[in-house]
């Protein structure tokens, strides 16, 4: 796996010389920001920006494509699209299982890692592990290698396969079995900006012609994550991977890493020499796509969610959101013209705010809303429409 740096980082510094600094909630945010490109936009490849994050979160096909824009300066669409086409990056279940758009690199690099987050779904979960008891799962997973290998294979595809294979057993488990248990990728046009596709799966060897690693350590992923996501507690590591027991990991690293503590007490990790951003350095406002993993990745989501809005926010987490400085200020979505309008009708960018504007604030927002929908709707008419709170 890659270990690129982040770079344009302003207002940052190291604490040296001192055992285990406390950091600030605004101290985490603002290097968290720094550490995820939201704070300058970089001119960086977007490969590159895609190794340096682990990935973006990509249950949502476009998603990604909104998360590069707002880290990449001068993002256009087709500098993903063409990665995806070449089979540079692709559409995989890994973290929390899933679906992340990653290099293919690290594709092949971290699946064997997070395996057992996939293992636990199937036989821990039960929805599906009622269903898997005294099955052979070797010939299901023959069949489903030979049908993926064929040709790309949708899971409702797999389903009905395995429901003629195995009528007396639950076909959309044994199909589910097939996406967890062999290293299966989402196939092009599925994520092509301006192409529409199902979701089909076929193995990553069959896709790329190489095989995944045999090696299921997750020291280079801990270490990986903490470049993009750190300082961060063990808690915080797993809740990023869903990955459990990695306190054993943690320890075994210790001697290469950095301990800091937060405002209560806790013991904070991360790669030695990382500069930390400032608590007053300005961040710009944000817009973030579905799940983005900037909002996902930690226990304690204190350093990006604030303390007032956090039973607010609940179940939302996971909507298209946007940060006021550096932190989570709202919500928004984008109602295509089309759907259900008049003739004429403008594609219109929903701006949610969870709390009241200031001036300044609702300006910076307005303005960037209005850069995102020229992104997303260049070839139609559009409005941004930004709903106060009550």
């Amino acid at each position: 796996m890659a270990h690129n740096e982040p770079s344009g980082r302003p207002g940052s510094r190291t604490l040296t010389g001192v055992p285990s600094p406390r950091l600030s909630i605004r101290d985490l945010n603002r290097t968290l920001l720094a550490r995820q490109l939201l704070l300058t936009r970089v001119t960086r490849p977007a490969l590159e920006v895609i190794e340096h994050l682990v990935g973006l979160q990509a249950q949502v096909p476009l998603s990604p494509y909104v998360g590069l824009w707002s880290r990449i300066d001068a993002f256009e669409p087709s500098d993903l699209a063409n990665l995806l086409l070449e089979r540079q990056v692709v559409r995989m279940a890994l973290m929390r299982s899933t679906i992340h758009l990653v290099s293919t690199e690290d594709a092949l690099a971290l699946r064997p890692v997070v395996q057992p987050v996939l293992d636990w779904e199937l036989f821990r979960n039960r929805t599906y592990s009622v269903h898997l008891e005294g099955v052979d799962l070797d010939p299901v997973l023959d069949l489903g290698r030979a049908l993926v290998h064929e040709q790309p294979r949708s899971l409702g595809e797999l389903r009905e396969a395995m429901a003629a294979r195995w009528p007396d057993r639950d076909a959309t488990t044994l199909a589910y079995t097939i996406r967890n248990l062999l290293p299966t990728v989402q196939v092009t046009p599925r994520g092509v900006w301006g192409a529409r596709g199902k979701a089909r799966l076929t193995t990553i060897e069959g896709w790329v012609g190489r095989s995944p690693s045999t090696d299921p350590s997750p020291d280079a992923a801990i270490l990986r994550y903490l470049v993009a996501f750190g300082p961060a507690s063990v808690a915080d590591m797993q809740a990023w991977s869903r990955l459990s027991g990695l306190r054993e990991a943690v320890e075994r690293l210790r001697p290469q890493l950095t301990t800091y503590l937060d405002d209560r007490g806790l013991e904070l990790f991360d790669v030695p020499d990382w500069l930390l951003a400032e608590a007053d350095v300005p961040a710009p406002v944000r817009f973030l796509p579905d799940y983005d993993n900037v909002l996902l990745s930690h226990a304690d989501r204190g350093r990006i969610v604030p303390e007032p809005l956090r039973r607010i926010v609940g179940g939302r987490i996971g909507r298209p959101a946007f940060l006021v400085d550096g932190f989570l200020g709202g919500f928004w979505r984008l109602d295509r013209a089309g759907r259900g309008r008049g003739a004429g009708a403008a594609t219109v960018l929903r701006v949610e705010p969870l709390a009241r504007l200031t001036g300044p604030e609702h300006e910076a927002v307005e303005r960037e809303a209005t850069s995102l929908a020229a992104f997303l709707a260049p070839d139609e008419p559009r409005r941004v429409e930004l709903v106060e709170p009550g």
